[in-house]
């Protein structure tokens, strides 16, 4: 039932991009050639006016082929090509910001039935250097480092990607209606550490996950590992570990570590390292809460732009190294992501699964639209850059220039996919 669910909302939101293109296109007097949901062959289709509508074998995501997205055919009354050069901006501007449309009203059904999370201030740690800049409970954060914040987990995440600063918070918040605007100095911590973060449901001692670029990573521990031994001294659980460290705590000496992978035993060597962390000096809300419907729609805008934001900031994690191409997703991850994450919601019964569902087609459906703007060929953001660039010389590139250039692209981005699925098999099994 889960796999259905997956195809059902990665298919909407795909199909929601095309129509946007659809829309547009015979809004500008573009000839659509055929409207089709699914991919592969035909299973039903009729035709009226110049469109076909069809509905194919496969179930994934949909297309709009436009007259004249050919080169032949460009001279031909209705095609894509003979429209001015802004209707077909707006034509293929379209798909992303139907995606962004449609992140936005799916939130308002979210946040309409079970509320949002504002970055409200809960407690303020007295005598802290955010205490003193004058910050108390029941502000609501707005911006954090320069980026807006929409709600707690907006905040959460910018802390959780970027770290406190060590030098100066800069933040804003709102009091009674008003804006205020503050910096402090953070108080630091300065220890030792491995890099890894475990299970604490007093099982095993299972590696969740690991620090980037700390001693554990760079020793080859994955996560799914299970901790069996410390420096020699066996541990079975996280009472074990935490009983450990406090007996024998991290002093940058080489710890032994013994754990299990596939079941097979391993023991590896780390050496701990120094890390200043810096503390924010407050906590904030991250429960989500009833809103009025005014702050219903700003919430909702908020949390379009939420997942825009952390979509910005994963690619830009891609491209300065703190994610690897390893770490990608297709359609085949993505499908098995919004299963695992449908089992963990079933329990908690049919409201809490729908709007649990809800918010991954919100977050597909950002995400799609930021993907589709970057500015690579065979992507709209890649038509866009040539169409603008006509826009500016005020005739268009060569079409079979262009039409290389994405053709080009377009087998980079089949082999990329074809990458990603392979690591997304080997992850599910």
């Amino acid at each position: 039932m889960q796999i259905v669910i997956a195809i059902l909302i990665l298919s909407a939101v795909i199909i929601f991009h095309e129509l946007g293109h659809f829309l547009l296109a015979k809004a500008n007097h573009i000839v659509v050639t055929e409207f089709a949901v699914g991919l592969g062959p035909k299973l039903i289709s009729f035709t009226r006016g110049d469109t076909t509508y069809a509905l194919k074998l496969l179930p994934f995501g949909g297309s709009c082929t436009m007259l004249g997205e050919d080169e032949d055919e460009e001279e031909k009354e209705g095609s894509f090509n003979k429209a001015s050069v802004w209707r077909r901006i707006s034509v293929i501007a379209a798909g992303p910001i139907f995606n962004f449309i449609l992140a936005f009203l799916v939130a308002v059904i979210v946040i309409s039935v079970v509320g949002s999370d504002p970055a409200r201030v809960v407690s303020v740690e007295e005598g802290s250097p955010a205490a003193e800049a004058g910050l108390q409970a029941g502000d609501i954060i707005t911006r954090y480092e320069g980026n807006g914040i929409a709600n707690g987990r907006e905040l959460y995440t910018d802390v959780d990607m970027d770290g406190v600063p060590l030098d100066t918070v800069t933040l804003t918040y709102e009091r009674d209606g008003e804006s205020h605007t503050v910096s402090y100095v953070p108080e630091t911590t300065t220890r030792w550490m491995l890099g890894y973060y475990y299970s604490a449901d007093g099982g095993p001692v299972e590696i969740t996950s690991l620090m980037r670029g700390y001693p554990m990573e760079q020793a080859g521990f994955q996560a799914g590992d299970v901790i069996t031994a410390i420096n020699g001294v066996r541990v079975a659980d996280a009472d074990d570990v935490a009983a450990h460290w406090e007996e024998h705590p991290l002093d940058g000496s080489a710890v032994q570590v013994t754990y299990e992978r596939e079941g097979q035993e391993y023991v590896a060597e780390v050496t701990p390292v120094e890390s200043t962390t810096a503390s924010l000096g407050f906590d904030f809300n991250l429960a989500r809460e009833k809103m009025s419907p005014v702050d219903t729609l700003k919430y909702s805008v908020g949390e379009m732009n939420y997942w825009v934001h952390v979509t910005v900031k994963s690619l830009l994690s891609l491209i300065n190294g703190t994610y690897s191409i390893n770490d990608l997703s297709g359609p085949i991850g993505v499908v098995d992501a919004i299963g695992q994450v449908y089992e963990q919601a079933q329990d908690q019964g049919g409201v809490i699964v729908s709007m649990t569902m809800l918010n991954m087609m919100i977050l597909l459906s950002a995400n799609l639209g930021v993907m589709n703007l970057l500015p690579l060929p065979a992507l709209d953001g890649g038509r866009l850059i040539f169409l603008f660039i006509e826009a500016v010389r005020r005739k268009p590139i060569k079409r079979s220039v262009e039409g290389m250039i994405h053709f080009a692209g377009l087998m980079l981005l089949m082999v990329l996919m074809v990458y990603v699925a392979f690591n997304d098999v080997r992850r599910i099994i």
